[in-house]
């Protein structure tokens, strides 16, 4: 196992960004504990879990002493954030974005990948650009929004204490890991 500066790191980005990808990666290769956020929160059915069962999920998770975090949830993110020591942003094009989307949806529901043990990905509905069951929605809603309010979050004071690693492309990412 080389050598990981992080004990304890959250990766955030906009939704099919590589989040969980680059999470599990390095939880493999350093031995942290991969803790993804949208199997602690979705229920069978795609029902949400109830924000204080979804919270204690999310606590629990993270008593331990090395792991890595993917997702944005702002609910838990004050369970998650101040425990951090590292936040790795993924803040990769728009059109590279929306392709890993469109790939990814394609690609799970073609082969009726299970999520996190419980639910299987619709497909039709994702292209239904005015439902809010849409991911292809939910990109076009808060892609911009996260591109502004990540760099004020991480100036908060409370957030101080993190360090950034911040990519704009997936090869900036790759470049990093395979530095370590």
């Amino acid at each position: 196992m080389s050598h990981f500066p992080y004990k304890r790191l959250v990766i955030i980005g906009t939704t099919s960004s590589g989040k969980s990808t680059l999470a599990d990666r390095i939880a493999k290769r350093f031995g942290l504990n991969f803790i993804e956020l949208d199997a602690l929160h979705w229920e069978p059915n795609w029902q949400e879990a109830p924000l204080e069962v979804f919270r204690e999920r999310v606590r629990m998770a993270t008593q331990a002493e090395r792991w890595i975090v993917s997702g944005n949830y702002h609910v838990v993110r004050d369970l998650v954030w101040t425990k951090a020591e590292a936040v790795i942003w993924l803040d990769y094009p728009f059109p590279l974005v929306f392709w890993q989307l469109t790939r990814r949806t394609f690609t799970r529901w073609w082969t009726q990948e299970l999520l996190w043990g419980k639910n299987i990905e619709p497909f039709l509905v994702h292209f239904k650009l005015w439902s809010q069951e849409s991911l292809f929605h939910w990109l076009f809603k808060t892609y911009w929004r996260r591109k502004r309010e990540t760099p004020q979050l991480l100036s908060l004071p409370e957030h101080g204490h993190l360090q950034l690693i911040h990519f704009k492309h997936p090869s900036e990412a790759e470049a990093w890991l395979e530095r370590l």
